[in-house]
């Protein structure tokens, strides 16, 4: 197996030796065992990159939107030459089977770029009002831009690629568990012809290096992809410099099955949709509500459901889930099923310790609670494991009422048959995203929730305004 040194920052279109700089092995999660190590960027680092961006922002500012259309082209074209090379990479550090990772967690790189390239196409930059003004919107300026681990090419895509067809520079921190699959990406830009000093990457931990970039004076808005926690860490590291922060967070998403839903089809989707990505999905359905008609029979098809989730080596093919990403996630998750198990809820299939026969490697077994109450540890808190707990209610008003009994709202799914239902409910959850039936989202489709999931959107025309500035200019009227 091939072990990754890279000890660089790729800083104005080359890569830059970090020689003095700490240094932190890559794990395979599943295999505990080292793929590779990084650099991990200091204060001084940070600011070596931020001042690159600034330096190439005024020239690539005023580039044309044909110019940067016709740039997304070309990462698009180089992208698919080397998506195998990602997914290779995204298998090792983040321990994704092969199917996942050589599918959905590559195959997002080209969506959205597709969904940018529509938006750009339509977007109107320049705008004459009614009122006679004229509004234009413009590039942000520099932008620091943190990824998570857990859908790694999917965020850098949602964040990189709308900066780029703003007309913005950027500094990009991915997490430093997953970092070869964006030193890869940065490879790509480089060979799609993104000018030097427009796209800069750095390897840190978010303490030192996320907070150096989201502290920056001359960092303009800071772009978060993580949990709750760090994401209100960038927000006050960037208060002192009222910049613009948009953040995607965490989220404990609702799937409401009502006693007219196509049982069989709506509960093993939600069970699977919610072990996909070992459960390391911030949209995943966690909480499944299910009408007390319906929830014995419920239960039973969630358990033969579970049962024919294998867990395996992701280099194996098949349709099993890896493991989590390390002993941190391995730790949270064994720590709220007991959670779970002290607090009352009966555990129908799963629990605590590693499946059987797996000695090595951060896998849990695929796990559901059932008779959950929304006061319970495993029904408020994102677990992100493959953990599915399961809640009876009476009425559609209780049901909307337990949905929305959360302080996150990323995502929320709805089962049922009577379309006037669907739309009933799902224009009462305080949610983002509503899936009905299982309906997923089209490329270009705004992603972001409401309450503590975040503030902002990405993906199409939405994530692109978000590296936009608006501005109003007066002329004076015509007078008639």
């Amino acid at each position: 197996m091939t072990f990754w040194k890279r000890h660089e920052f790729f800083i104005n279109g080359d890569w830059v030796e970090a020689a003095d700089a700490n240094s932190m092995d890559v794990l395979n999660p599943a295999s505990e065992q080292a793929i590779g190590s990084i650099a991990l960027a200091d204060e001084n680092a940070v600011n070596e990159a931020v001042a690159v961006a600034k330096a190439a922002f005024p020239a690539f500012s005023r580039t044309s939107i044909e110019e940067r259309r016709e740039l997304l082209r070309s990462i698009l074209t180089v992208y698919r030459n080397r998506r195998d090379e990602v997914a290779q990479a995204i298998q090792l550090e983040l321990g994704a089977p092969r199917h996942l990772a050589y599918g959905a967690q590559t195959a997002v790189g080209e969506s959205h770029l597709d969904g940018f390239l529509q938006a750009l196409g339509t977007f109107e930059f320049e705008k004459n009002l009614m009122n006679g003004d004229m509004v234009v919107r413009e590039p942000i300026g520099v932008c620091g831009l943190i990824t998570p681990w857990n859908w790694p090419i999917n965020q850098i895509a949602l964040k990189v690629l709308p900066a780029l067809a703003a007309g913005c520079t950027m500094v990009l921190k991915p997490s430093e568990f997953t970092p070869f699959n964006a030193m890869l990406y940065a490879e790509i830009l480089a060979e799609a012809g993104v000018p030097k000093g427009v796209f800069n990457l750095i390897n840190g931990e978010g303490p030192v290096a996320g907070a150096a970039l989201s502290r920056h004076p001359d960092v303009a808005m800071m772009s978060f992809t993580g949990s709750l926690r760090a994401g209100a860490a960038v927000s006050k590291d960037a208060a002192d410099c009222a910049k613009k922060v948009s953040l995607e967070l965490g989220g404990k998403s609702p799937n409401l099955v009502f006693d007219d839903a196509d049982l069989e089809n709506a509960v093993k989707r939600g069970v699977r949709q919610m072990f996909n990505n070992s459960g390391q999905s911030c949209n995943a359905p966690s909480r499944m509500l299910v009408q007390h008609s319906v929830y014995e029979e419920a239960k039973t098809i969630a358990v033969k459901t579970a049962k024919q989730q294998d867990v395996g080596d992701p280099d194996q093919a098949g349709k099993h889930i890896g493991p989590l990403v390390n002993h941190i996630q391995f730790d949270r998750v064994q720590e709220l099923i007991k959670a779970g198990i002290d607090e009352g809820a009966t555990l129908l299939i799963g629990g605590l310790g590693k499946p059987d026969g797996m000695n090595e490697g951060y896998f849990v077994k695929p796990t559901i609670f059932a008779d959950v109450t929304n006061d319970m540890r495993i029904a408020r808190e994102e677990i992100f494991g493959p953990v599915l707990t399961m809640i009876p209610f009476e009425t559609e008003e209780e049901a909307i009422a337990i949905a929305n009994y959360t302080e996150y709202g990323l995502s929320a799914y709805v089962q049922t048959e009577d379309a006037e239902k669907a739309m009933r409910v799902t224009r009462q959850l305080k949610a983002g995203m509503v899936h009905i039936n299982g309906a997923g989202m089209a490329p270009g489709s705004p992603f972001g929730g409401y309450k503590k999931s975040g503030v902002g959107r990405e993906g199409g025309t939405f994530g692109l305004e978000e590296f936009l500035e608006v501005k109003t200019i007066t002329r004076p009227k015509q007078v008639s």
